[in-house]
C-alpha cells in the first residue's frame, strides 16, 4: 500500500510539473481553485489527483494553501478515459476551497476631464518660478510678504540639477500670491538634515516597474520585486500597448527618482529603495492580490497601491479571503512584528458620484487612505470623499493646474501624472522619511503620527471641516489634512509607541419594525457605556470605527447613512450614488470612519438610514448591524500634553526651520551622520 501511495505521489508531481505553465499561459478557459489543506504539499498533491484536479503548487506566501486547476469542460482528462472531479468538501483534509473569479481593478491615474460635461471652469492661477517681476509687484507696505520672499541663502531652486526639479511645485514653495495656500509638503529642511529615505524599502503594487530607467536603476531593489502575473522575479512592464503599462513606473518615480543626475526629477524619498510587484498586467483574482499584498513582508517596509475596484459609482467590492489575510498578516508580522504599512489611493470617481466608503480597500483599518488636493488647495473634480480618508497630499486639479513630475516608460519623463494615483506615492515617500529616522514605528504609530501632524490650514477654505471633541480638525474630503513631512518626522524622532489596541463590538438587537422605505428615516442605537468598560475591551481613546451593515433594499444607490458618536461628531458614511441601481443591498459590508479619532467612545451611538432620492416605491428590510470600535484604554503618550495646537500662521511660512528647535535639528543631524557613516563603512567593505 505504501508503494502505491509513493507512486501516486510521484505521478502527481510529474503531472503538476507538466501543468505548471497553465498558471501563466493566459488560458481563459481554466477554472482555478485555491484550496487550504491539512497535511502538507504531498497530501495536497495526492488529494488533487484523487479529486480530478491538477495541483499547481502553493500560493506564494500562504501556509498550507494551494492552487488547483480544473479544465473548462468540468473534468480532468486522461488517456483512455476521464477522471470526474469530486466535490471539494469530500475530504476532511480540505479546510476550505474558493473558486477564483476574475475581478476588475482600475488604476487611479489620469481621468479625461473632457468626458464630463458637468465640470465647470474654476479660476486657476498658475504657479510660476519666483522672479523679480513678482517681487516688484508686491505692495511696498506689505513688509511681511517682502520678508517672506527675501532671497534664501539656501535657495531651493539650486538644491538639485534635475531637469524637472523646478516643476516639482509640491516639494518647494513656489507661490506667487500670498493669498494662496502653502504648497509644499515640507521636505526641504529634512533633505538638509540628511533625511532622504535611505535604508527604507518601498514596493509599488501595480502594472510593472521599468527598473532600467536612468532615474530609477540605482535605487531599484530586486529583492522586493516580483511579477505575480507571470510568476517570475522580473517586474518589467510589457511594451506592446503604448503607454498602458507605465502607471507603476510613474508612481515609483514620485518616490525614488535619483537626485542630482540631471534626469527627470527628484523623488520625495530619493535615496529609498524601490521595488515593483506586478499584478495589474493580466487576469486579477483574489489569489493574485493576496500574493502581491503579502509579498515578502519581512523585507518590505511600505506597500503603495494606486488602484482598486472601478470608480464607476456603482461597484461595491472589498478584499477577498486571501487579500484580507495578507493585510492582516502584514500588520501582525511585517517589519519584524511592527507591521507593514499599506498606503492606498482613495479613488477618482467624484464626477460619477462615487463614494470611497464603497471601496473595501480604502475602508480597511489596515490601509492609509490618501486623497488629493489641487495646486490652489481645492478638492479636485475627480476626488471621492468618505470618513475613511486619513490624509491628503497633492495632485492636479483642472485646466491650468500643474500635475506631478515623474519617470515614464522608455527612459522618458513626464509632467502629466495625476489623479489620486499621484497622491498615494507622495504619502508613501513621506512615511519613508519617518522610518529612516525611527524604524521602531508600528503601523498604528504611523497612523497616529499622520493624524497628529497633518495640516488643515492650507485646505481650510474648502467646505466640510469640523473639529471633533478631541480637538482634531477633520474633513471627509481630506481626512485630517495635508501631510506635513517635517512635522511628522520631527514627532517620530522621540515617539513613544502607542498603547496596545483593544476592540469593542456592540450588536444591534433585531428591531420590531424592520421596514425601510423612501421618505422615512430609521435610527438605530448602539449603547457602549457598559459594553466598552469591561476588561479586555475597554476603550477610552478611539481610533477606527467600523459599522457592519446587512440590509435589503430595492435601489441601493438611493440610500444614505449618517453615524453620530456620543460626543456629537456626525459623519456621512454613505452618500447617494445615482449610478448604483443594484437591488442587492448590503451583506456584512463594513463602513469605516476615522472622524472620531481620539474621542471617548462610551455612550450612545446612532446610525441614521434614509432615502431622499426615490422613487417613492423604494423599500427594504433591516437585518443585522454591528458597531466595532478600535482604540486604547490608556492615553497615548503624545496626548498627555493636551489637545493639538494648530499653527494658524502655517500658510504664511516659507521656511519651516524658523519654528523648529535647534535641539531637534542638532540631534537629528547627529543621527543622520551616524546613519551615513554606517552606509559609508558598508560601501567601503563592499569595495
Amino acid at each position: 500500500m505504501a508503494s502505491v501511495y509513493f507512486w501516486l505521489v510521484i505521478f502527481s508531481i510529474i503531472m503538476n510539473k507538466l501543468a505548471t505553465s497553465t498558471v501563466v499561459d493566459g488560458d481563459n478557459h481554466r477554472e482555478e481553485w485555491v484550496v487550504r489543506i491539512q497535511g502538507g504539499p504531498q497530501v495536497a498533491s495526492l488529494l488533487a489527483l484523487q479529486s480530478g484536479y491538477r495541483h499547481l503548487g502553493p500560493v506564494l506566501g500562504f501556509v498550507d494553501t494551494y492552487i488547483w486547476l480544473k479544465d473548462g469542460n468540468g473534468a480532468q482528462k486522461k488517456r483512455g478515459g476521464v477522471w470526474s472531479t469530486k466535490p471539494l468538501n469530500s475530504s476532511s483534509k480540505i479546510i476550505w476551497a474558493d473558486q477564483q473569479k476574475t475581478i476588475e481593478r482600475h488604476k487611479r491615474g489620469y481621468v479625461p476631464l473632457s468626458s464630463f460635461d458637468s465640470e465647470k471652469p474654476l479660476i486657476r492661477e498658475k504657479r510660476l518660478e519666483v522672479d523679480q517681476y513678482h517681487l516688484n509687484s508686491i505692495k511696498e507696505d506689505d513688509k511681511d510678504w517682502q520678508e517672506f520672499w527675501q532671497e534664501d541663502p539656501q535657495d531651493s531652486r539650486l538644491m538639485f540639477n534635475d531637469e524637472l526639479w523646478d516643476q516639482e511645485w509640491y516639494l518647494q514653495d513656489t507661490r506667487s500670491n500670498k493669498a494662496l495656500p502653502k504648497l509644499d509638503l515640507n521636505v526641504l529642511s529634512l533633505y538638509r538634515l540628511g533625511v532622504t529615505g535611505r535604508g527604507v524599502r518601498i514596493a509599488v503594487l501595480d502594472d510593472g516597474l521599468e527598473y532600467t530607467h536612468d532615474d530609477l536603476r540605482n535605487n531599484y531593489d530586486p529583492d522586493i520585486s516580483y511579477d505575480v502575473n507571470e510568476a517570475d522575479d522580473d517586474p518589467l512592464p510589457r511594451y506592446e500597448l503604448s503607454g498602458v503599462n507605465g502607471h507603476g513606473t510613474r508612481c515609483a518615480g514620485e518616490i525614488a527618482m535619483e537626485a542630482n543626475n540631471r534626469k527627470c526629477g527628484v523623488g520625495i524619498a530619493f535615496e529609498a529603495s524601490i521595488g515593483g510587484i506586478k499584478l495589474l498586467d493580466g487576469l486579477v483574482n483574489d489569489r493574485v492580490e493576496g500574493e502581491a499584498l503579502g509579498y515578502k513582508p519581512e523585507l518590505v517596509d511600505i506597500y503603495t497601491a494606486s488602484w482598486g475596484p472601478a470608480d464607476d459609482g456603482k461597484s461595491l467590492e472589498a478584499p477577498g479571503r486571501l487579500a484580507s489575510e495578507a493585510l492582516e498578516r502584514g500588520i501582525a508580522m511585517g517589519r519584524g512584528g511592527r507591521g507593514s504599512i499599506y498606503v492606498w489611493a482613495s479613488g477618482n470617481g467624484g464626477l460619477r458620484s462615487d463614494d470611497c466608503g464603497c471601496d473595501g480597500y480604502v475602508g480597511s483599518i489596515y490601509t492609509i487612505a490618501v486623497g488629493s488636493a489641487s495646486q490652489t488647495g481645492r478638492f479636485p473634480w475627480y476626488g471621492e470623499s468618505c470618513p475613511a480618508t486619513l490624509a491628503t497630499t497633492y495632485s492636479s486639479g483642472a485646466y491650468h493646474d500643474q500635475m506631478i513630475a515623474t519617470t515614464d516608460l522608455r527612459n522618458t519623463c513626464t509632467t502629466g501624472h495625476t489623479g489620486t494615483s499621484a497622491s498615494a506615492p507622495l504619502a508613501a515617500g513621506i512615511l519613508a522619511l519617518a522610518l529612516q529616522v525611527n524604524k521602531d514605528l508600528t503601523w498604528r504609530d504611523v497612523q497616529h503620527l499622520i493624524v497628529w501632524t497633518s495640516e488643515y490650514n492650507p485646505l481650510r477654505e474648502n467646505p466640510g471641516w469640523f473639529r471633533n471633541s478631541a480637538g482634531l480638525w477633520f474633513n471627509s474630503r481630506f481626512g485630517f489634512g495635508l501631510m506635513n513631512a517635517h512635522a511628522l518626522v520631527s514627532a517620530s524622532y522621540n515617539w513613544t509607541t502607542v498603547p496596545d489596541k483593544t476592540i469593542c463590538k456592540v450588536e444591534f438587537a433585531k428591531a420590531i419594525d424592520k421596514e425601510l422605505a423612501y421618505g422615512n428615516t430609521r435610527r438605530l442605537r448602539f449603547e457602549t457605556q457598559n459594553e466598552c468598560r469591561s476588561e479586555g475591551n475597554e476603550i477610552t481613546f478611539l481610533e477606527h470605527v467600523e459599522i457592519e451593515v446587512s440590509l435589503e433594499y430595492s435601489l441601493r444607490g438611493a440610500l444614505q447613512m449618517y453615524l453620530t458618536a456620543p460626543s456629537g461628531t456626525r459623519v456621512q458614511i454613505l452618500k447617494p450614488r445615482k449610478l448604483d441601481d443594484s437591488t442587492a443591498g448590503f451583506e456584512k459590508w463594513k463602513f469605516m470612519s476615522v472622524a472620531s479619532w481620539g474621542e471617548d467612545p462610551r455612550g450612545s451611538w446612532f446610525l441614521d438610514i434614509l432615502d431622499e432620492i426615490g422613487p417613492k416605491e423604494n423599500n427594504g428590510t433591516i437585518e443585522t448591524f454591528t458597531l466595532v470600535l478600535h482604540g486604547t484604554r490608556k492615553m497615548p503618550e503624545y496626548r498627555k500634553n493636551g489637545p493639538r495646537i494648530y499653527n494658524q500662521d502655517y500658510n504664511r511660512m516659507r521656511n519651516i526651520d524658523e519654528d523648529q528647535s535647534s535641539t531637534f535639528k542638532k540631534k537629528l543631524g547627529l543621527l543622520m551622520q551616524e546613519t551615513n557613516d554606517i552606509y559609508e563603512k558598508d560601501w567601503l567593505e563592499f569595495l
